[in-house]
């Protein structure tokens, strides 16, 4: 299959939308991105790589990074894990405090932000703090995605902690229910660095290709999670990864994936490669409007979907 010559279609395909939604304004620093770029790249099982836009253009991956702080949650906690944080999808929005509040202080799944706020909650109890908890989180995405010099954007991170009083809302709420270990404060700051983290398309796909292999990466050789382990989380990606209209993008794309508000979406092809888009402008669910387009035309004109 001509992988190259597809992106490449798909680029020309997408264009006419690439004014469509509106980029993430309600955290000022994501406001400022040039709104009308698009990015996808592939990666295969033997490393190579196909891209097409900007593929070298870094951006704030937000919510995909609940996926690499639930891979190591999952492996520190196992099920015990799932006391704290469920597995169903929420059907509401990604910050809703009535679904708290209802649910005894419980998030519905760790992709949520209520969900991913317990997750840092549980990394820092185990690693012994923000600084350690973030550190661990940084260093496995440098080592997944093979780039040692990954960083986060203090910026946006500092933007978000200046517009945080819905996330330390549920927070708070969870530890009014005892569903909270450590300081409110300290891990929604902690949570904010690790969404601020910027990669671009190249090393995002890069990154996720030990999801796409059975929680092994095919490249390094390296197994970072258990099959099914990667199981798990693939199920929650394809399930739970687009916040509300997550059975909206399963049914048009088909393929377990994370995205996130910086305008990112992360796809997995089990045992054949790792897909990585970005494009600004979000749809009213806060996804990346082209870059859900885009993964639609992919899986159409390769008849890759695990359905």
């Amino acid at each position: 299959m001509d992988y190259q010559k597809i992106l490449e279609e798909i680029e020309k395909d997408i264009a006419p939308e690439l004014k469509r939604g509106k980029v993430a304004d309600y955290i000022p620093a994501l406001a400022e991105v040039d709104p009308n770029q698009f990015a996808m790249t592939i990666t295969l099982e033997n490393g190579q790589q196909f891209s097409v836009g900007k593929s070298q253009e870094q951006f704030s991956i937000q919510s995909i990074s609940k996926v690499l702080a639930f891979s190591l949650a999952i492996d520190i906690y196992s099920k015990s894990l799932y006391k704290r944080v469920g597995v169903e999808p929420s059907g509401n929005p990604f910050n809703s405090l009535v679904q708290l509040e209802y649910e005894s202080g419980v998030p519905r799944n760790p992709f949520i932000n209520a969900g991913a706020i317990v997750v840092v909650d549980a990394l820092m109890s185990h690693f012994g703090g923000d600084y350690s908890a973030l550190e661990k989180v940084m260093n496995f995405t440098r080592e997944i995605s093979g780039n040692s010099e990954i960083k986060f954007d203090t910026l946006v991170a500092t933007s978000e902690m200046e517009h945080a009083s819905r996330n330390l809302s549920l927070a708070y709420l969870m530890k009014s229910f005892k569903n909270f270990d450590n300081d409110v404060t300290e891990v929604v700051r902690t949570y904010f660095k690790q969404c601020a983290i910027y990669m671009n398309t190249k090393d995002l796909s890069r990154a996720m290709m030990y999801l796409a292999f059975k929680g092994k990466d095919p490249i390094s050789g390296k197994q970072f999670l258990t099959e099914a382990q990667a199981k798990r989380i693939n199920a929650l990606m394809l399930t739970c990864g687009h916040y509300d209209a997550s059975g909206e993008f399963a049914f048009h794309v088909g393929l377990p994936a994370k995205s996130g508000v910086g305008g990112g979406i992360v796809a997995v092809v089990p045992n054949i490669m790792s897909v990585a888009v970005w494009s600004p402008r979000l749809n009213k669910y806060g996804n990346s409007h082209v870059g859900t387009l885009a993964l639609e035309l992919f899986t159409t004109k390769t008849g890759l979907s695990i359905f």
